[in-house]
């Protein structure tokens, strides 16, 4: 048997461990690395636009090393990876997918929530995380209008916020024990009521909680866009006449498409009434509550049941980060809480502590709060609402420009969204439906790969639109000039190639 001293000798150079001076540099080497990759994201294309063969050639195809490597070396190779095979949401010109453009401190918050490593399950396992948790939701619920009495906490992002509010719907509407009995004991099936523009996490709530997507009742939307009213009320009231039982409401504070809001007031009304949970899937608009100027539209938010909202969307935190407010804290416990014998977090002083594997469905839980909350310290209420407020306002610019731009309809402006597509000269009179979206798809797919800019696209009444999303601390007036200009040079070679290929086929 090898005796103690080796033993020890041999943990103290554990093949993971770093000497502080060793682990000095690397993270100084790294830093100035990110450093100068950050001070040149803009003179680099948004995307390589390669496929997953180029990539993997990038990495290469080898087997798990047998020995290990300096952490400087490998820390330098994975920079030099993601900094050349990436697409980058925080490049000026990205405006796809709601995914923000970072914050500088978050990334750094993150390094130091890894350091320290608290499991913020319990707070016996993370003191301070707890409660800067616990304070950072309160600024949320604050900056939006919300209460902050509510009760929260921080999930991965919109699906996993929003599958929070409807589990605490579904056991506070239940009529019965729906923990204990599940709900195959009872008859009366529950159902759920959207928008037909609502996000697709309902369709997997739906589906994994129980319930199965035939549950769930799509209202069509009204000219705005918006949950019509009307059409809800009266579907609950055949429903309810059919024998279902109606227990949850979900309306959008910025729909993923348009960045529509539904008629948050009317909706409450009608669940107030019929005696319903509503829920508010805010995970990309909710934050422009915070917005005076806004106020009016979302009017009726602070009367909500739950809200879910992703902070790495318009709070610009790095991903992940999302989270869920729900009005009722005890509610969340009620609806995940379970203590067995082998729990011993209940504390033993005078205050008992909050432990969030009682408000979710994670029991090890990261420290995703960190970033957020050094973000509104950077920033505080009135850097986020200027923020929020210039990518409202170069939307609707935009939206203006493309109104005056010959060859390019505005479609839609709601929030920082703005919708548009290209059309051929000579076509805007007479357009042909069919090959307009053709012809837009098969823009979108190029401006995705080429790098240049990059956006996603929408369906509106039928046509195939690029879409603009601005959540973007860096997106300055010209890189949308760009985009406009873009998108016509494209679009005018794309209708050519369409043409010729049409003539030669």
């Amino acid at each position: 048997m090898e005796d103690q001293e080796a033993q020890t000798r041999r943990r103290q150079n554990a093949p993971l461990a770093m000497a502080p001076e060793e682990f000095r540099q690397a993270g100084h080497e790294l830093v100035n690395q990110i450093a100068d990759f950050l001070a040149g994201l803009e003179q680099k294309p948004v995307t390589t636009g390669e496929q997953p063969p180029a990539v993997r050639a990038a990495l290469g195809n080898n087997s798990l090393p047998a020995e290990g490597s300096a952490a400087s070396g490998i820390l330098a190779e994975a920079a030099q990876l993601l900094f050349h095979h990436s697409l980058f949401n925080g490049h000026p010109r990205f405006w796809g997918y709601i995914t923000s453009s970072a914050t500088p401190i978050g990334a750094l918050g993150d390094l130091l929530a890894a350091a320290v490593n608290p499991n913020v399950a319990a707070f016996a396992l993370s003191p301070v995380a707890t409660e800067i948790e616990q304070q950072t939701i309160r600024w949320i619920a604050e900056f939006i209008n919300y209460p902050v009495s509510c009760g929260g906490l921080f999930v991965s992002g919109g699906n996993m916020a929003n599958f929070v509010g409807f589990l605490a719907a579904r056991k506070a509407k239940a009529a019965w024990d729906i923990r204990k009995d599940g709900l195959q004991s009872r008859n009366s099936r529950l159902l759920v009521y959207c928008s037909r523009n609502t996000h697709t996490w309902i369709q997997k709530a739906a589906d994994l909680f129980g319930l199965g997507t035939d549950a769930i009742r799509w209202i069509e939307p009204n000219e705005e866009q918006q949950l019509d009213l009307s059409l809800l009320e009266q579907q609950i009231a055949d429903d309810r006449a059919a024998g279902f039982t109606p227990f949850l409401v979900v309306g959008s504070a910025g729909t993923v498409g348009t960045g529509t809001v539904d008629s948050l007031s009317g909706i409450a009304g009608i669940c107030r009434k019929n005696n319903l949970w509503f829920h508010v899937d805010g995970a990309y608009g909710a934050p422009a509550a915070g917005l005076p100027e806004c106020a009016a539209l979302f009017e009726g938010l602070a009367e909500v049941d739950s809200v879910a909202l992703d902070p790495h969307k318009w709070f610009y935190s790095p991903l992940e980060a999302g989270c869920a407010l729900v009005r009722d804290p005890k509610l969340l416990q009620e609806a995940f809480s379970f203590h067995p014998d082998y729990y011993n977090f209940d504390g033993t002083g005078d205050e008992p502590p909050v432990n969030y594997y009682d408000y979710g469905m994670q029991n090890s839980r990261g420290f995703r709060a960190l970033k957020v909350w050094l973000g509104f310290k950077q920033a505080g209420r009135n850097g986020y609402i200027q923020m929020i407020r210039d990518d409202i306002s170069l939307s609707q610019k935009l939206f203006s420009l493309i109104q005056a731009t010959p060859e390019l309809e505005a479609v839609s402006q709601n929030l920082s969204i703005t919708t548009f597509r290209y059309v051929p000269q000579g076509m805007a009179n007479h357009p042909d439906e069919n090959y307009l979206n053709k012809l837009n798809e098969a823009l979108l797919n190029h401006l995705q790969v080429a790098g240049e800019v990059f956006v996603s696209n929408a369906v509106i009444s039928g046509k195939y639109c690029l879409r603009a999303c601005i959540v973007n601390f860096r997106t300055q007036w010209q890189d949308l000039e760009a985009l406009v200009a873009i998108a016509i040079r494209e679009g005018r070679r794309l209708d050519a190639q369409l043409r010729q290929d049409s003539t030669n086929s």
